[in-house]
């Protein structure tokens, strides 16, 4: 079983024809039950950030606008997840064996992507890439 996990989420965009990656948060989580509470967290964030009530004092009148149809609705697919028991029992059962778990959702502009991984599996993969490095 492993016992801790580092996760991270970012935001990534274009500019210049680059991709270029912006970190919204890390965290290391002392148990899997945190990890996914921290990752169900910070979706909720982000999506309601995105898609925040336009009726709220703080927004002057016509500062959000509708997207098309056609773009992918990044709220929604974050607050889906979320609440998809099915998809946190999966995501529980990968962290558990060792293996990185990716949730990502894009939209015409900006690619949100939450990760979470075993920093124990992280230590066997350094030390087997330093057990196994070829010396000339």
């Amino acid at each position: 079983m492993h016992d801790e996990f580092l996760c991270h989420v970012t935001g990534y965009g274009t500019r210049d024809g680059r991709r270029i990656g912006v970190p919204l948060g890390t965290y290391r989580a002392p148990t899997l039950a945190l990890a996914l509470w921290w990752l169900r967290d910070r979706a909720c964030w982000i999506a309601d950030r995105l898609d925040p009530q336009p009726e709220a004092e703080h927004f002057p009148s016509g500062a959000l606008a509708p997207v098309a149809d056609t773009v992918l609705d990044v709220p929604a697919v974050l607050r889906t997840w979320c609440g998809d028991m099915s998809q946190q029992e999966l995501c529980a059962e990968e962290l558990a064996a060792g293996r990185l778990v990716r949730i990502a959702a894009t939209d015409d502009t900006t690619e949100y992507e939450l990760l979470a991984e075993s920093v124990d599996a992280l230590r066997m993969q350094r030390t087997a890439s330093m057990l196994f490095t070829p010396v000339a």
